[in-house]
């Protein structure tokens, strides 16, 4: 008798066991399900349009068509009718070696950016962390269109480049590759600021102080004791600022006149007066397969430079 009463115990258990875990269960996917909608509806749906669309056939007009080829990945290596052209290389190139470089330039700026603000008092940390934010509340078009005039021929930036001769007399910075640099620079300085403060938020002063009492130089003691703290932070600030900056389309279009293509506005070209839609749906591929690259590569770096398990990207 006691043997059957436990026995039944015991399915009464798994029973309530199981309801609630279907429970659980329906309760977390009617939490999820508006979010995994969206994501399926606006990315995953359209990104699968766009890689099909880079596998077929131009039309007479632009528009994709069957049957299925290969014609789109061979005209943006540069393959086209009238021979090899690296017209499209060079624009690969200089998306790469912009989005580099005003990589590299974003985290020198910032770096002394993030760690002032954290040395201030905490009534003015907000109020200057608003300031490093407040100009990309501003419409970009805006923004650039500014730099346009900041840059332009007869300013006074353009009249000290020209005295230093750094630049041809009545030529102005604008618009030139150094106006798309300056323009990436200014415009995704927000994005790595605010995660390298909120890393050196959570600075440990005394590995530093260890540093210094073993006589490590200024730079050995960065490498040593804050660089391996804020990495989390510089990462993410990397991929924020790396991943639209290599698809930019609005800064390179207005700032360089048309003399600085990046990879964006070959895509947009290509979508737009071009009428290529399979090039442009294979460029955007390109950027897709760059971006997991990038994420891939800066993971592993993460790693190799001590993020420890911190660093998910």
């Amino acid at each position: 008798m006691n043997t059957r009463s436990s026995a039944s115990i015991d399915a009464t258990l798994r029973a309530r066991s199981r309801r609630l875990m279907w429970r659980d269960t329906r309760h977390l996917l009617v939490a999820v399900m508006p979010g995994a909608a969206w994501i399926l509806i606006f990315l995953v749906l359209p990104s699968l349009y766009l890689i099909s669309v880079a596998f077929m056939t131009n039309g007479p007009y632009g528009q994709p068509s069957l049957p299925l080829s290969l014609e789109s990945f061979r005209n943006l290596a540069g393959f086209g009718f009238l021979g090899w052209s690296p017209g499209n290389l060079y624009t690969l190139l200089r998306s790469l070696w912009q989005t580099a470089l005003s990589l590299v330039l974003v985290v020198l700026v910032s770096y002394p950016i993030a760690y002032y603000i954290t040395t201030c008092r905490k009534k003015w940390r907000p109020i200057m962390l608003l300031l490093v934010v407040v100009p990309s509340w501003t419409n970009q078009v805006i923004r650039a269109f500014g730099w346009m005039n900041l840059l332009a021929p007869g300013t006074p930036l353009s009249n000290a480049a020209e005295a230093l001769g750094l630049i041809a007399p009545n030529l102005g910075l604008f618009p030139s590759n150094f106006a798309v640099t300056l323009g990436l620079v200014y415009n995704f300085l927000p994005f790595m600021v605010l995660p390298l403060y909120a890393a050196f938020e959570k600075l440990n002063h005394g590995l530093i102080e260890a540093a210094r009492d073993l006589y490590a130089s200024p730079v050995r003691a960065f490498f040593v004791a804050v660089l391996p703290q804020t990495l989390p932070g510089l990462l993410a600030g990397s991929v924020l600022v790396a991943i639209p900056a290599f698809g930019m389309y609005v800064i390179p279009e207005l700032l360089g006149g048309g003399r600085a293509m990046m990879l964006g506005n070959l895509v947009a070209t290509q979508f737009a007066a071009g009428s290529n839609w399979p090039l442009g749906a294979a460029g955007s591929m390109l950027m897709l397969l760059a971006t997991f690259i990038g994420l891939f590569v800066l993971r592993r770096m993460g790693r190799k430079l001590g993020g420890g398990d911190e660093v998910v990207i």
